[in-house]
Formats: structure tokens, C-alpha cells, sequence
């Protein structure tokens, strides 16, 4: 099986992320693996669609961090391969990431693995749904019941009335974007600065502005779902509770936040189950949710992280059984030529 990690960038790709560990675990299972990025498809004049992919080498890394650096190496030497070679297209980018300085290139994974889908390449997720997915107004799509209660405007009035409606303490962050960029809590103490935080949003679009989940000042809990239910092995799920430094509400790992062991409860088991159907809908394989009480505040359906340190807090590798998933489909395709359209596959 040959599997492609479609990525923003090789030079912002990292060891300890996600796709890493996914495409060193496809290679120990004795799988082709390649990286492809924004500015690597070809559509020639015969209507072909074509890659120019990055391998990785054949010799069986013993680590992540060892396939990593071979994967560098490997990456001045790109092979062009007919998209029809490829087994399955997993899309791994980030299109907030390229939205304000490489424009033209956040939407491609959509766009092209709709037309991978097309010739027969399962594409993870489902690149239809990806696209209602580009910002965060797919987030109002799930059940109300999960969701904090929210606000979507440009209009500085409607977040002060907002703000007021809820005793002055709110979240407000842009409407597209990841990773906990621009994202402020409004309070006592700087609610003379909110209009400045509206304008630092306002000028780059839209503002959401949500109401603040007390349970939040113990962190996030980010919870894998795959095909539709939290991933787990035996009784341990891929989870782990994310909290913010003293000093910054965002309890991002990147943006300083720490990652701690945390139990999954009926609480949160529930919370799951009301996003399932949705899920399922849309063919999205494989989502890390963020939890806070019986709230989601975000479902990342382009490019979940925090996977291997899940994997280290819980004394187990949950890549195994997402690859041992993906094989599941690519058997069930070709037994099945043509049975299911790429969505329904998706989260079988």
C-alpha cells in the first residue's frame, strides 16, 4: 500500500507531529510511503493527475526522529508518479496556515483530492466536507447541546453586547486560523482593552466571540475520534488534558501549554457521542476534539495533533490501530470496486 501525507510545507514539518508518526508507523508495517505538498500536482494534457512526491527511503527507520531525518534528506530528490499509484491521500495541512501569505495554496489539498478521490485514491478525510470545514463556522454545524454559546460579526456593537449579556467575561478569536493565534479572554481586568482585541480580529475578518466555560481554567481535553468513536486501545483512550501557562490562556502546546494524563469519563464519552453522526456525515476519519466541561471548543479535522504525546502518556502506540484502519478500507475498496463513494469509505 502506498500511502501520501499531503503537508503545508517540508521545512515546517517536525519529528514529533502527528503525520510523522503516522507515516513512520505505515513504513514498520511495511507500507510505501510519500509527502507531497501545495505546489506539487500536475494535471497533464490527457487529464492524468500527477504528483511530484517525496519517498521514503525503504530501509525501516527505528524511530519517528530517525525516519524524520531520513525524510529530509529525501526531500531534494522528488519522483513523479500518476495519482492513480496512490492507495490513500491523507490530508494533513493546515490551510489557516497558508491563508494570508500563500493564498493560492489553501485550498489545494481540497481541490485536488477531490479530483484524487475522483480516479479512486481514498483521500482522509473526506476533502467535500473539508472544504465547509476551511473555518470555523463548521464548528456551528454540530449539536447546540455541545457547543458554547457563540457569536459570529464584524461589528464591534454586537461583541460588546455580547460581552455584556455574559457578565463581561468572553472569548474572542478569528473566525479562520488554528492553533490559538489571536485569541484573547476578555475580563475584568483588560475590558478596557476590548476594543482593541476587536480590532486586531476585525482586520483580518470576522470575530467569534464565545462564552467563557469556567471549567477552562483547568485546561482542554484534546480526544482523538476515529471513524466516528474515540480511539483507544484496551482502556486507553488518545487523550490527554492540555493546560495553559500561568501567563497565557491558550493552552496550545506550542503556544506553552503542557500536556498531562487525564481520565475520559462518561462526560466526555458523551460528548462524543453526540458529534458522532456528524462525523460519520461527513467522512471525517480521523478528528482530535477539544473538551471543556460538556463543551466542545473546537474539532480539528485537518491536521489533529498531539498524538505521540498521547501515545507517551499512555504506554502505547495509538498509530497501530489508525494505520490498522486504513487498511481495513483499502481491503474493503478492492473487494468492493466501486460499492462507496469516498465519504461513506471514509468511516467504515
Amino acid at each position: 500500500m502506498l500511502i501520501a501525507f499531503f503537508v503545508n510545507d517540508m521545512e515546517t514539518e517536525h519529528p514529533g507531529y502527528t503525520t510523522t508518526v503516522l507515516a513512520h508507523e505505515a513504513t514498520r508495517r511495511g507500507h510505501r510511503v510519500c509527502y507531497i505538498t501545495p505546489g506539487d500536482f500536475m494535471l497533464n494534457p490527457q487529464d492524468e493527475l500527477h504528483v511530484h512526491a517525496r519517498f521514503a527511503p525503504t530501509k525501516k527507520a527505528r524511530t519517528a526522529s530517525e525516519f524524520f531525518k531520513a525524510m529530509q534528506s529525501a526531500e531534494q530528490d522528488p519522483a513523479t508518479i500518476d495519482i492513480c499509484e496512490v492507495d490513500v491521500l491523507m490530508l494533513r495541512s493546515d490551510p489557516s496556515l497558508d491563508a494570508q501569505s500563500r493564498p493560492w495554496a489553501e485550498g489545494v489539498g481540497i481541490i485536488f483530492g477531490r479530483a484524487a478521490a475522483a480516479r479512486g485514491v481514498l483521500v482522509l478525510n473526506d476533502p467535500d466536507s473539508l472544504s465547509l470545514a476551511i473555518n470555523k463556522l463548521y464548528f456551528q454545524s454540530y449539536p447546540e447541546a455541545v457547543r458554547a454559546e457563540t457569536l459570529i460579526t464584524k461589528f464591534a456593537s454586537d461583541v460588546k453586547q455580547f460581552a455584556k449579556d455574559h457578565g463581561g467575561k468572553i472569548i474572542l478569536k478569528p473566525l479562520q486560523g488554528s492553533g490559538g493565534q489571536s485569541v484573547f479572554l476578555v475580563g475584568s481586568e483588560n475590558a478596557l482593552n476590548i476594543n482593541q482585541m476587536i480590532e486586531a480580529i476585525a482586520r483580518d475578518g470576522y470575530i467569534i466571540a464565545q462564552a467563557y466555560v469556567p471549567a477552562a481554567a483547568k485546561g482542554d481535553i484534546r480526544l482523538f475520534l476515529m471513524n466516528g468513536r474515540p480511539l483507544q486501545i484496551g482502556k486507553k483512550f488518545a487523550a490527554l488534558r492540555r493546560v495553559s501557562s500561568k501567563d497565557d490562556i491558550r493552552s496550545n502546546i506550542h503556544a506553552g501549554g503542557t500536556a498531562e494524563a487525564v481520565e475520559i469519563t462518561e462526560k466526555e464519552l458523551r460528548v462524543a457521542e453526540l458529534i458522532r453522526p456528524k462525523l460519520i456525515a461527513d467522512g471525517m476519519f480521523l478528528v482530535g476534539v477539544d473538551i471543556v466541561g460538556e463543551k466542545i471548543l473546537e474539532v480539528n479535522v485537518f491536521s489533529p495533533g498531539n498524538l505521540q504525546s498521547c501515545s507517551k502518556l499512555a504506554g502505547v502506540n495509538f498509530a497501530t490501530p489508525i494505520i490498522a484502519a486504513i487498511e481495513r478500507k483499502v481491503e474493503i475498496a478492492m473487494e468492493f470496486t466501486g460499492n462507496f463513494d469516498n465519504r461513506t469509505l471514509a468511516v467504515m
